[in-house]
């Protein structure tokens, strides 16, 4: 009996059709759910993306702890509108150090995905103070108490071998300068040597007294640390170009060759706006 065809028997013993149904379903959810266990066939790596800094990390905490994803998603969709308003849209690669991943599902305020050097500091600051400074129509409350709270630091080399367990590349190193590295990044190279902070977390770490306050590593300098990088990691020139390439010969290109495309494009950028500027001069004189 070929069941294909003749499937009058499967109908006719519930019993069957119920076993038939759930293996049915578990072969599918195997197929659909076992390759998501395997971070590298989910997330492509992207050039750029680091783990969070002792400090930062403390920002996230503080984050979490407010519940700032109840009114604010980090995740901007490729929707022309969010492209738009927000920038490019969000790349899996951004949260693949996020636990828990703050993609949130609510907007009553904006999407933060591209917050990170979008405002200063100062402007941070006098936000979450008194909200109502910068955005009149705002309905946040103020978060005033955090420029008197220390941020909680003694505890972040904890945090960081936590995160290592779930697959956060921190080596021994991070872990064991992790609160010297959250005093060092929130004191910034006026008064203290990045050197170290750099040489392990990226040259393009921001460093320095973030709420004014130099007397104090407050839990104000941990969450606007955390808000200035979000979005900024990621140079997303050298992923187009790379996911152009991609497309163009099939194969993943190397680092060299995207780095010769992105020249070439700079170049021609810089060639066309000579042209256009010789153009605009030579008709304003005439």
């Amino acid at each position: 009996m070929n069941i294909f065809k003749n499937h009058t028997f499967l109908e006719k013993h519930s019993v069957v059709l119920l076993v038939a149904i759930i293996v049915t379903v578990l072969i599918g959810g195997i197929v659909e759910i076992v390759p998501l266990f395997r971070q590298e066939t989910v997330i492509e790596p992207v050039e750029g993306v680091r783990p969070y800094t002792p400090l930062e990390l403390a920002g996230y905490n503080i984050y979490l702890r407010e519940g700032c994803y109840n009114c604010h998603s980090q995740q901007i969709r490729p929707l022309r509108d969010e492209v738009e308003r927000y920038g490019h849209y969000s790349l899996a690669a951004e949260s693949m150090y996020d636990h828990p991943f703050q993609w949130g599902s609510k907007r009553t305020g904006p999407d933060l995905a591209r917050v990170g050097g979008k405002y200063s500091d100062e402007w941070h600051v006098a936000h979450l103070m008194n909200p109502r400074d910068v955005v009149p129509e705002s309905i946040m409350p103020s978060y005033r108490f955090l420029m008197e709270r220390g941020a909680k630091l003694h505890d972040l080399s904890a945090h960081l071998k936590a995160l290592r367990a779930v697959g956060v590349p921190y080596t021994d190193e991070m872990v064991a300068m992790a609160e010297k590295d959250a005093v060092i990044q929130a004191t910034g190279a006026y008064r203290a040597d990045t050197g170290g902070l750099e040489s392990r977390y990226g040259d393009d770490v921001k460093a320095r007294d973030f709420d004014g306050q130099p007397h104090l590593v407050s839990e104000m300098d941990a969450l606007v640390a955390y808000l200035q990088v979000l979005g900024t990691m990621v140079d997303f020139e050298s992923a187009e170009v790379h996911e152009a390439l991609a497309v163009h010969t099939g194969v993943a290109p190397s680092e060299a060759a995207v780095d010769e495309a992105v020249s070439e494009q700079m170049s021609t950028e810089d060639v066309t706006e000579d042209v256009t500027g010789n153009v605009t001069e030579t008709g304003a004189q005439e």
